[in-house]
């Protein structure tokens, strides 16, 4: 095996402890430095390489974009994975940005998908007017089932990726996920070439993407600004 190409931060983290010497190209990971992953974005040392989602730069843009759409939002519940490597670090950027965009959160933990409909009730229960879900396997391979609660909520949800306003949430903010796959392969390519992993600096997105779901914006009564529509990159009606 001459090197291997993981898609999330998990799957890296997993792989890194089964070797140590084959390369490892990062295509979709959180935050390589708080993972644990790699020690240095400029000096990577070791065999891991690739590129970064910038995930700690991005949380609180996204309760921006919440707060954007509802300025009278005050509550805001999160969906979380404890058992994620870099969501707890999640938890904290969130909390420390919350107070100064005047928002209230509710921490979720939430494992499994048969926990969907308990933490729906304590999202109920603590009177959230938005869900903000942070990027997991779990709530990517649910998504389905997980916007037929918000929308039976009748909450408006924020997400990483555009799969999920394509599924019927109400938004989502991220990089572009093709363009870093893209630039994975450049990596694949310079390691097969004879490149080390640890003199290939971990790369940051340079694109990114606001999706917007006007029909779900609708039905949830919300009026989304002129200035979101002009900045999104794609408004599905």
């Amino acid at each position: 095996m001459n090197v291997i190409v993981q898609d999330s931060t998990i799957g890296t983290d997993v792989t890194k402890r089964a070797t140590s010497t084959v390369p490892i190209v990062m295509a979709l990971v959180l935050d390589p430095i708080g993972s644990g992953l790699v020690g240095n974005l400029a000096h990577p040392v070791g065999n891991v390489t690739g590129l970064s989602m910038m995930a700690t730069e991005l949380y609180p843009k996204r309760l921006q974009l919440l707060k954007e759409v509802n300025p009278q939002l005050t509550r805001v519940a999160v969906f979380w994975n404890p058992d994620h490597p870099f969501h707890a670090k999640a938890v904290e950027i969130l909390k420390a940005i919350a107070p100064s965009l005047s928002l209230e959160l509710s921490f979720m933990g939430v494992r499994t998908p048969e926990q969907f409909g308990p933490a729906f009730s304590d999202v109920s229960s603590a009177k959230a007017q938005a869900l903000y879900v942070v990027e997991d396997p779990i709530f990517f391979a649910h998504r389905m089932p997980l916007l037929r609660l918000a929308s039976s909520a009748r909450l408006p949800t924020i997400h990483e990726t555009r799969r999920f306003p394509e599924a019927g949430a109400l938004m989502s903010y991220g990089p572009d996920l093709y363009d870093l796959f893209r630039r994975a392969a450049i990596y694949v390519d310079r390691i097969l070439k004879g490149a080390k992993p640890a003199d290939l600096p971990v790369g940051q997105p340079t694109k990114f993407e606001l999706v917007i779901n006007l029909k779900t914006a609708k039905a949830l009564g919300l009026e989304i600004p002129d200035r979101l529509l002009a900045l999104s990159d794609e408004v599905i009606e």
